[in-house]
């Protein structure tokens, strides 16, 4: 039985290709995802022991408010300099140096534009001189306060050289100030930079004020160890002698840290990958389904003859699983083959895209062996299991005849289907309402694909009928009617091969009625709330928004033409002493109330006093707080919490944000500057009496600008574009894989009806109407396919919305263009993939098709 099943795979090699290409792309992304996270997150475990490899301990003032790497940044509060003499005087430190290190030091380069940054810091810091780590290239250490150095892969960035008159912006200073270029420094192994970094340093006292916002100040220091003193030895010493407020880390831990805070952010982008492959081998599973079955239905009188000379069920289904497990092992190898090429692919993209990181060696981590094989084996039987059994159950008897096979009643998987879907649709109603508590995610995710399989179950009722509408729109040649009455003769291997095309269908019309749904009601709830003509901001390109000088906000209210300005700073706060929330800093919560047309439900809205606060409707609730009611709020860069007076409770759907501090307040913010400012301007004014004047203000801030409010909903609202896009080319891959799947069920169906071919081309049938026959064959199946897809993506696209509707999203947007295209290019899908089928079915040799047994 061993060899016959051997004997049977190796005689079909075409079969055995097409059926494997599925698991081998879906198991490419699998293995991919794992060889791409392991070498980056061994690349930044280099790049982060050489970061810190000069430095035996580290101390710096624990952080006000503690953050998440998905949350925002974390930020060293500053600290006296006099604590710099206090470690020195430690027993066992040889040398402690005062650092002034900060994000949000930017680089006006030669073009005049904002070198950006898409993920690495732009660090501001102090010259310290240099070191085994840190060496000069060009030029001298900085000495005057207009002067600095930058690392050499910046200054080719900015294309700037050494003697240049350049600009920057810093952390507490976004007015571009301008500095002579004295030096560019880089780093040992000649790298330009660490981790694709962009680093500005300054003197000593340009740093504190610039990056630290106050003179004699330091954000850690750095010590090293006196000769037998151990870095661990050091940091108790040093954590007993500053008592608490300070964190004390030996350079080891601080490695340990940022590496394992950048890998939190690589899990999350593994697990998007990982979901992208099961989509893939879901799609990968109907085209298996598939196969098999086609394979047993051609094999009948095979397995038959087996059964009649004594083969039990049980070695039936142990050939047909033999068959499968083969199969799944040559696709699991090179799909494994094929995801370490791609995993280095992109490897090597992210480190050209993340300025130039310099990856580790590529590995194979053993979780993407494991999971190679354990996924594309898996999947392979499973697919194979049902079609086994059936195969177990022919009778010796169907190899004395010629058997058709017959088809079977669909009561029972219509029941199935019907179940399952219901199923679906329950858990999608808990997830989406928010019943599942902490298994939101995947309560939705269960509840999408039970409802990708009962629909499938229940598409075999669906497609005699719909096949037969469609297929009537080419039935009038006789080429067409005979490819009608085909893709509709087997409604279970139609059903399967249109599932598959389905499920890709349905996630990219699902994931655009949600983005186009959202960016509807965005760009609606601004038009018919938002009473502002003009708003000051940016394109954020970094961790951190383009910000402004808080004095644009006074000066562009009392611009002619101006009625009413407010500005906006935002970052997180921990609020009532165990809350971490996302709060605002408003310049004017009454210009908010008059630019948003807002009246109080409790309270009066004026003008923030400094120990003022107003909340949102739901931002009352959540605390439990009313008019009159005090919260306290620790900010980023605040010595202390503060206490505010509740004075006006706020309608959502008229503020900006739940909590709405003062002004003072944005002082300590991370970012201390504000990053939007909305305009409104006196009734009959036009937009271009005013923008000129707002544009001259915000001049000296070249990543700021001034547009109006159709133009700045545009560009708050393109990032759903840029990730529709990105969803769309993931999902290729699945849409690909359904293709393979109508390309492999013509292709067997072809030689399953090899006689049947050889008798319609005996009696006129000509080529060219032979393949238009298997084309329109094709394009029925794939276009029926489309239509469920687009039918289901809608329906899930739509729930999700309408659950969505507390959360602002209350427009629903049908994407009608995009569902046409959709359309057309199953039918320019089926046409590709009937090609080959086509052909083949064109050259059969007739006398020897109708001698086909």
């Amino acid at each position: 039985m061993f060899r016959a099943t051997l004997k049977s795979l190796l005689a079909r090699k075409v079969r055995l290709v097409l059926s494997g290409l599925a698991v081998v792309l879906g198991v490419m992304f699998v293995s991919g995802a794992f060889v791409l996270t392991d070498t980056l997150g061994r690349s930044f475990d280099s790049v982060f022991a050489d970061a810190y490899a000069n430095i035996d301990v580290n101390v710096a003032a624990e952080p006000k408010i503690a953050v998440g790497e998905a949350e925002g940044e974390q930020v060293s509060p500053a600290f006296p300099a006099d604590v710099v003499g206090r470690v020195r005087a430690v027993p066992g430190v040889a040398e402690a140096t005062g650092v002034v290190n900060a994000d949000g030091a930017r680089l006006i380069g030669s073009n005049g534009k904002v070198v950006t940054s898409f993920g690495p810091p732009q660090l501001g810091e102090n010259w310290t001189g240099e070191s085994d780590l840190v060496k000069l290239r060009e030029g001298r250490a900085p000495q005057a306060d207009d002067e600095i150095v930058v690392n050499a892969a910046l200054a080719t960035a900015a294309k700037v050289k050494v003697g240049d008159r350049v600009g920057a912006l810093t952390a507490f200073d976004s007015k571009r100030r301008d500095f002579t270029l004295v030096g560019t420094f880089g780093y040992s192994g000649g790298r330009d930079s660490v981790g694709g970094v962009n680093e500005i340093a300054f003197t000593t006292p340009a740093a504190q004020r610039l990056m630290l916002g106050k003179p004699d100040t330091f954000n850690s220091v750095t010590v090293r160890a006196a000769g037998g003193v151990t870095p661990e030895a050091l940091r108790d010493d040093l954590t007993r002698a500053l008592g608490p407020g300070y964190e004390v880390k030996t350079g080891e831990q601080l490695s340990a840290d940022a590496a394992a805070s950048l890998k939190e952010g690589l899990s999350f982008f593994n697990k998007v990958l990982l979901g992208f492959a099961a989509v893939a081998l879901l799609v990968g599973t109907f085209l298996i389904l598939n196969t098999f079955s086609i394979i047993v239905a051609q094999r009948t009188r095979e397995l038959a003859l087996m059964r009649a000379i004594g083969a039990s069920g049980r070695q039936v289904i142990g050939s047909v699983v033999l068959e499968a497990l083969a199969v799944g092992l040559i696709a699991s190898v090179l799909g494994l083959g094929a995801g370490i090429g791609v995993g280095a692919l992109l490897a090597w993209a992210f480190g050209r895209f993340a300025g130039g990181l310099a990856l580790a060696g590529l590995g194979v981590p053993p979780v993407a062996v494991v999971s190679a094989f354990a996924v594309g084996m898996l999947i392979t039987v499973v697919a194979a299991l049902l079609p086994a059994l059936r195969a177990a159950r022919i009778p010796p008897i169907a190899a004395m005849q010629d058997v058709a096979t017959p088809d079977r009643p669909l009561t029972r998987i219509t029941i199935s289907g019907a179940v399952v879907t219901a199923i679906g649709g329950a858990l999608l109603a808990v997830g989406l309402t928010g019943n599942a508590g902490g298994a939101t995610l995947p309560v939705i995710l269960g509840g999408v694909l039970f409802t990708f399989i009962g629909v499938a179950l229940l598409t075999p009722l669906l497609s005699r009928p719909v096949v037969s509408l469609l297929g009537g729109l080419f039935a009038w040649s006789v080429p067409g009617r005979l490819g009608r009455l085909n893709s509709g003769r087997n409604p279970r291997r139609t059903a399967i091969t249109a599932a598959a095309l389905m499920v890709g269908i349905a996630l990219v019309t699902g994931v655009t009625v949600i983005l186009d749904s959202a960016k509807s009601s965005i760009a609606g709830t601004a038009e018919s709330i938002v009473d502002a003509q003009l708003v000051i901001s940016g394109a954020q390109t970094g961790p951190r928004p383009p910000t402004f000088d808080p004095a644009v906000v006074d000066r562009a209210a009392a611009l002619p033409g101006v009625n009413a300005v407010v500005g906006v700073y935002n970052d997180n706060a921990v609020v009532d002493g165990d809350r971490t929330t996302y709060v605002v800093a408003l310049t004017d919560l009454a210009a908010m109330g008059q630019i948003y047309h807002t009246t109080a439900q409790s309270g009066t809205i004026a003008t923030l006093r400094p120990d003022q606060v107003a909340l949102s409707v739901s931002g009352a609730k959540e605390l439990g707080k009313s008019v009159g009611d005090r919260l306290t709020a620790q900010f980023a860069r605040g010595e202390g919490p503060h206490t505010y007076t509740v004075t006006a409770v706020l309608p959502d759907d008229r503020t900006i944000g739940s909590i709405m501090l003062p002004r003072e307040a944005g002082a300590e913010f991370t970012s201390p500057q504000p990053f939007t400012a909305l305009v409104q301007l006196t009734p009959g004014t036009a937009v271009s009496q005013v923008q000129p004047g707002l544009e001259a203000l915000v001049a000296d801030s070249p990543e700021v600008s001034v547009a109006d409010r159709a133009s700045y909903i545009e560009q708050q609202t393109s990032g759903f574009d840029t990730l529709l896009t990105m969803i769309q080319i993931l999902l290729a891959l699945a849409i690909v894989i359904a293709v393979l799947g109508i390309i492999n069920t013509l292709a067997l169906s072809v030689l399953e009806r090899t006689r049947e071919l050889g008798l319609l081309r005996a009696i006129g049938l000509r080529r060219g109407q032979t393949m238009r026959m298997i084309t329109v064959e094709a394009v029925v199946i794939s276009v029926f396919g489309a239509l469920l897809g687009v039918v289901v993506g809608a329906g899930l696209g739509a729930a999700v919305v309408r659950a969505l509707q507390d959360e602002g999203i209350t427009d629903l947007v049908l994407p009608w263009s995009q569902i046409g295209i959709f359309l057309g290019l199953a039918a320019l899908i089926g046409v590709v993939a009937a090609a080959l089928p086509a052909i083949r079915a064109a050259r059969i040799n007739i006398l020897g098709a109708i001698a086909h047994d």
